[in-house]
């Protein structure tokens, strides 16, 4: 079982930055790959990045602006968002994957954090 509890959202300005990090529990989370998603008021969950032994994905529209890192060690991931635009603003949801490598499925992920809203302003 894994939990997972994100942080980080909040309200920026278009052109401004934030640092979503989420934490998680388990004791193979090193194998696991794992996923930020996020949805906004009337859409459907929609795959933002990925991270996993077969490397990082990104979603179009957030490659260059966006950044995905990990730190096995503290069982921590992190999501860097620069150059927000009010097309991002979403809630963002954390996701983990038993099966390593990289998926921009929502249905392909096994555990969900609850999620932590970010709203860009123009």
């Amino acid at each position: 079982q894994v939990q997972l509890v994100e942080s980080g959202g909040g309200l920026v300005q278009a052109g401004g930055s934030l640092r979503l990090s989420c934490a998680a529990s388990g004791r193979t989370f090193s194998s696991y790959a794992m996923g930020w998603f996020r949805q906004a008021p009337g859409k459907e969950r929609e795959f933002v990045a990925a991270i996993g032994w077969s490397g990082t994905d990104y979603e179009d529209s957030v490659k260059g602006r966006f950044t995905f890192s990990r730190d096995n060690a503290k069982k921590m991931v992190y999501l860097q968002m620069n150059t927000l635009q009010p097309e991002d603003t979403a809630v963002y949801y954390c996701a983990a994957r038993k099966f390593g490598s990289t998926h921009y499925l929502a249905r392909e992920y096994d555990y969900w954090g609850q999620g932590t809203q970010v709203t860009v302003s123009s």
